[in-house]
């Protein structure tokens, strides 16, 4: 049964509010541009999934080093001033889910997707799953260079 958010942040040591957690433990961060607040998402994500959170980030950042970051709809974004976001991804309770809004153009496709997804295709990692670092810098490399998803 899901979790619903309680409404009320638990207060850090610092005496800030933590943030909410949604249903699957997704983080409930405002809508905001900057790296602050995907920081602010990525450290409220539960366990191991805020490291799997920072490695993704730090990878993204490596591989393009003019991208943009905000939040939106409780999830990370990248993307490409002009062009569009090209990667979000998004907590659930058993895996974190790495989307490629223009994932059907990817060589090799990742494997996440059905006939309604249209273009969009994601990667779902789990706890025990080995990080696919080499695959994923060269698909977060052929997104950002593809027109991306401007809502």
């Amino acid at each position: 049964m899901a979790r619903r958010p309680s409404g009320k942040a638990k207060a850090t040591p610092a005496g800030d509010a933590a943030p909410v957690l949604l249903s699957g433990g997704n983080p409930q961060i405002a809508k905001a541009d900057g790296d602050a607040p995907v920081q602010a998402y990525i450290a409220a994500m539960p366990g191991w999934k805020s490291d799997l959170g920072r490695r993704l980030d730090a990878l993204i950042t490596a591989t393009v080093p003019q991208v943009n970051k905000a939040v939106r709809w409780n999830s990370p974004f990248y993307g490409i001033e002009g062009q569009g976001w090209f990667l979000s991804f998004h907590v659930f309770t058993r895996y974190v889910k790495v989307t490629f809004f223009q994932g059907l153009s990817l060589q090799p496709v990742p494997p996440g997707g059905t006939e309604r997804s249209r273009e969009v295709r994601w990667i779902d990692i789990h706890e025990a799953d080995e990080f696919p670092e080499a695959q994923m810098q060269a698909w977060v490399r052929q997104a950002a260079s593809l027109p991306g998803w401007i809502p």
